[in-house]
């Protein structure tokens, strides 16, 4: 889907309004035209890049659920 339009949700609880807003309007105060609150859209968020640890080579990491139970 495209980034062309943000949803969010209107914040006032009486309301609820699911909101679509332009891309331009990252981190500005928009209104709600449901309920008239002032509602500031979010920035894009870009997830931290996660480490590989020491499995650089794709292998799975052993976890206790994988080994064998010792009786």
């Amino acid at each position: 889907m495209s980034d062309a339009i943000v949803r969010i949700m209107c914040p006032n609880l009486r309301c609820r309004a699911v909101l679509a807003v332009p891309n331009e309007a990252r981190g500005r105060l928009v209104r709600c035209r449901n309920c008239g609150s002032n509602i500031r859209v979010p920035q894009k968020v870009v997830a931290p890049a996660v480490p590989d640890g020491d499995g650089a080579d794709g292998d799975s990491v052993e976890t206790s659920q994988n080994k064998p139970n010792a009786a």
